[in-house]
């Protein structure tokens, strides 16, 4: 489909000049601006200031160019053409999953850019020059903008400016997704109401909130004033090229067809950005993938539930086999022992505030629903839109972002390092990246930023791209995973009555320290009318979120009889942008010089995540986050009682700060014979914030093929990015659980023919690896295709029927809150909803796999409390798995794979492949499944300064 023919490309060209007259015809042509083009001049950077002699490369699909016009969408709808770089990294990056396993470093080029600093004059595309003292060089391959400042000012300008041409629709939209404020900004979609739903209930703001965070920055010293003084100089460029664009009608075409921008008279704004909305766009990156912990509520329930069967000590324990906190045959990605003890359960729990059983309810969030929004189905009432906006018409009727995009769990983004000692090279190896989904224009634009005080290429989040945020400086470079260690807490929050009267569950007043005071109301109203992109008809409502000392509040309920209100409490939370001071340093040439300077930087980022760093001598490892430090009688797994004896130390509400592990006590590391991440148990100790971090991980697809070639010695670039791909596209269940089951299987003879073929298919889909790949590249069908559905309409059926007799209809439910049963690769679990990618992060392979062998009689460190598949009896298991083999074998295909908007019923491949989801108006095809970093670098540094 990437393909174009010649015939259909002229005719397209041609119909699109045809139409872009028409649209413009009725208003006067208004002049290009200047920074719009310009010839090509000399190279962004001089290249002797790159220590990586060509051997840095990386990828982010679908393309670089992420903004269209209105005539560039309508081509898209109508023909099928994209803009210059908005979808040219997509084939490189959907070629390495069949072109992998004949990889070599000379091959690399094949499938990731060339990452080296500045542009080399005959790659010159373009050369902008919004000021005069900063140039925005262009290349030829990849559209990439390479910015370069003569003063600090005119840098971050350039940046902005650049943000701006790269991402304007995109920005515009996460801003007002930070603020709550989507529908009337997008339109009035389910999936939008949800997702604004979502966000507001967890990064609720005043507009005062927000600016406080700015202020605050800036006032911390001399890093964060140059970091608001950067932020300024970023949004200023933003603004430029946003007016340039209004006036010259460049602008993105989603403006026009979600109605703020006429495109006959050209009236309409697009709003100018301010240093608060910058805050707002960082709470949504935050909200995504920095943040760990929470859902104690849930846990409370699972708890009460596993009590409920089994009495307070049996089903306590019960309840901590499968929360898997501290498990000994959890994968880690520091790998020696190390110990970092946080967040675990205490010997003797304090303070824990279990609600009775029954009386959880949620907090309601909307009110005064009218129109589309009071209806269970909202009705579509297409606007009567012009005949040439008609292709267009519709294209966000289900939502410009996935509506659950908050709901779920987001743990993402993988990394592989291997210490210079075990190279072919003598030099550290890096394959990292983040796993951030799949979005068309995605998340992440690329850049060069070469300024005074700043030097980077790499990757950064549009809206908060003042500073690269993953990426590469002269000699170093460095990555992250989502690590979500345990940094939010939930607090029973007794209610009370102004006047003394007896509170109710629904009281709107609280204890503070002896003080009943009011709760803070947090308000938004939303309304919104049909246009082109979404045709919803108009409808309105009212969300609010009651905020206290303690956090915002999610549930009420009684505990001991009296009424509460479970309150969220994130350590993050109105510090949503604290982090960029860390990010400044990363980018400063003259901060990070070693290892021991970039832990120290990613020190000051305040999200939680897993920081990986490799230069020609060393590589290095940090956990970041603000980690607060709790009364250790407390159990964070649990509600807790908001008395001061259970605070965070040192807990000020007026900032929501605290006191916070100093930087010795996350885990971290220098020089490791390797490291692995995905999104997996830290060190020993370091207590895991979810459930089912256990015997069979993710992270084992990696672990297991690094320890080998380390263990072979010679590592490559190749070698290394061949070990990540090979994880990629295998299925967990295959590799580490399959093996458990054919033994139980096994154990005994098979005598039905149709069974023992079903397990020999099994056996020889596992033998081969048990990888979800095609024949050959571009078939759309799987080798294996019968192993591959038997498993995927098996798993489901043998979980049920090995543990919901044991554990209860109630307990089985309760525990699928805390870990879902599966992540199918279609499911809508990840960033993008559906078709992202990102699988096998949570499930129930560790309970099975756990189960089994212990059933089996094999040694289980860390077992289950009991045994459950078959109650614990060898041939009673056998008989579960060769009853549920057998429906599972005899579902159709269009039963296991039963279609949606992208795939027809029954279509395999399809079902597991990426889509890259439009928010915005261009569309691109689907690539095949792989379970890999949306930006991924692979890095060698052969010097160093």
């Amino acid at each position: 489909m990437r393909r174009r023919i010649g015939t259909l490309r002229t005719t397209a060209t041609a119909a699109l000049l045809a139409l872009g007259a028409a649209l413009v015809a009725p208003a006067a042509q208004a002049a290009p601006a200047p920074a719009r083009t310009g010839a090509a001049r000399a190279p962004a950077r001089a290249l002797a200031d790159d220590y990586c002699g060509g051997q840095c490369g990386d990828i982010l699909p679908p393309g670089e160019n992420g903004n269209a016009t209105l005539v560039e969408i309508l081509g898209n709808r109508a023909f099928g053409t994209h803009p210059e770089h908005s979808t040219d990294q997509l084939g490189p990056y959907a070629d390495l999953a069949g072109g992998y396993r004949s990889l070599t470093d000379d091959k690399l080029r094949d499938f990731f850019n060339d990452a080296s600093f500045g542009v080399r004059k005959e790659n010159v595309a373009k050369v902008d020059k919004p000021r005069d003292d900063v140039t925005i060089t262009r290349d030829k391959q990849t559209g990439v903008p390479h910015i370069q400042g003569t003063t600090r000012y005119g840098t971050e300008y350039g940046a902005g400016y650049a943000a701006g041409q790269d991402r304007l629709w995109l920005m515009d939209l996460f801003r007002h997704v930070g603020r709550g404020e989507l529908t009337p900004f997008a339109g009035g979609a389910p999936a939008n109401q949800g997702l604004e739903q979502q966000f507001w209930r967890i990064a609720p703001y005043a507009e005062k909130d927000l600016q406080a965070q700015v202020d605050k920055i800036a006032a911390s010293g001399p890093r964060g004033e140059q970091a608001m003084k950067d932020a300024q100089a970023y949004v200023d460029g933003i603004n430029a090229y946003r007016q340039q664009s209004k006036d010259g009608r460049y602008f993105p075409g989603e403006y026009v067809l979600t109605g703020h921008i006429d495109a006959i008279t050209n009236k309409g704004e697009i709003a100018p950005f301010t240093l608060t909305d910058l805050i707002a766009l960082a709470s949504v990156v935050g909200g995504l993938f920095g943040n760990g912990g929470g859902g104690e509520v849930q846990s409370a329930l699972s708890l009460l539930a596993a009590q409920k069967r089994y009495g307070i000590a049996e089903g306590t324990k019960v309840w901590e086999s499968f929360r898997e906190r501290n498990d000994p045959e959890a994968v880690r990605t520091l790998h020696d022992g190390q110990s970092f003890p946080y967040a675990g359960k205490p010997e003797h729990p304090k303070g824990a505030a279990l609600p009775d059983a029954g009386s959880v309810t949620e907090e309601p969030l909307v009110y005064d629903r009218t129109g589309a929004a009071a209806a269970d189905k909202p009705a579509k009432t297409p606007v009567d839109a012009p005949k040439k906006l008609r292709p267009a018409q519709g294209m966000f009727d289900k939502g410009v972002l996935p509506g659950d995009l908050f709901g779920k769990r987001h743990g993402m983004s993988n990394a592989l390092l291997v210490s210079g000692k075990h190279t072919a090279g003598g030099h550290p190896v890096a394959v990292f990246g983040p796993q951030t989904g799949y979005f068309a224009p995605q998340l992440l634009m690329l850049q060069e930023i070469q300024g005074p005080g700043i030097s980077a290429r790499g990757a950064s989040f549009a809206g908060v791209s003042m500073y690269v945020e993953l990426g590469r400086g002269a000699d170093y470079a460095w990555s992250a995973t989502s690590a979500a260690q345990d940094i939010t807490d939930t607090y029973a929050v007794d209610l009370c009555e102004p006047g003394g009267g007896t509170p109710t569950e629904r009281s709107e007043h609280y204890l503070f320290r002896g003080t009943c005071l009011p709760m803070e109301k947090l308000e938004h109203t939303n309304s919104w009318k049909p246009t082109v992109a979404d045709s919803t008809a108009a409808g309105s409502y009212r969300m609010r979120v009651l905020r206290t000392e303690y956090g915002t509040v999610t549930h009420r309920a009684k505990v001991g009889g009296k009424p509460v209100a479970y309150t969220a409490l994130r350590s993050t939370y109105r510090h949503e942008a604290d982090s960029i001071i860390g990010f400044q340093m990363l980018n400063d040439p003259g901060y990070v010089r070693d290892a021991a300077s970039f832990q120290s930087a990613a020190d000051h980022i305040g999200y939680a995540f897993n920081w990986f760093y490799a230069d020609a001598r060393q590589t290095a490892y940090f956990n970041s986050g603000l980690n607060p430090v709790r009364n250790p009688d407390v159990d964070p797994s649990l509600p807790v009682k908001a008395e001061r004896a259970y605070e965070w130390k040192g807990f000020d509400p007026a900032g929501n700060t605290a006191d916070y592990t100093p930087a010795r006590e996350h885990p971290n590391d220098i020089d490791q014979d390797y490291y692995i991440s995905w999104n997996n148990r830290q060190s020993d100790d370091y207590a895991s914030a979810g459930f089912a971090a256990g015997s069979v991980h993710r992270a084992d697809l990696l672990d297991d093929r690094v320890r080998a070639l380390v263990a072979d010695g010679g590592v490559t670039r190749a070698s290394l990015t061949r070990a990540m791909e090979d994880a990629a596209v295998t299925d967990l269940r295959g590799e580490d659980v399959l093996p458990e089951l054919i033994k139980v299987l096994r154990s005994a003879p098979v005598t039905d023919p149709k069974l023992s073929s079903v397990i020999q298919e099994l056996e020889s889909w596992r033998a081969d690896g048990a990888e979800r790949h095609e024949t050959t590249p571009g078939s759309h069908t799987y080798a294996h295709a019968d192993a591959v559905r038997t498993m995927d309409a098996w798993w489901p059926l043998l979980v049920r029927a090995a543990f919901e007799p044991g554990l209860g209809g109630d307990l089985y439910q309760a525990l699928q809150a805390n870990a879902a049963l599966d992540e199918s690769r279609s499911a809508g679990h990840g960033p993008t909803g559906s078709h992202a990618g990102s699988a096998f992060l949570t499930g129930w392979w560790s309970y099975v796999d756990k189960d089994l062998r212990s059933v089996l009689g094999q040694q289980v460190k860390g077992p289950l409390a009991k045994r459950y598949c078959g109650d614990g009896d060898l041939a009673a298991c056998r008989t579960t798995l060769l009853d549920t083999l057998r429906q599972a074998a005899s579902q159709p295909a269009d039963k296991v794979y039963p279609g949606d908007d992208t795939c027809k019923a029954g279509d395999q491949w399809c079902a597991d492949a990426i889509v890259q989801r439009p928010v915005g108006g261009l569309t691109h095809h689907s690539i095949s499944w792989q379970n890999r970093p949306t930006y991924q670098q692979v890095v060698e540094f052969p010097t160093h300064r």
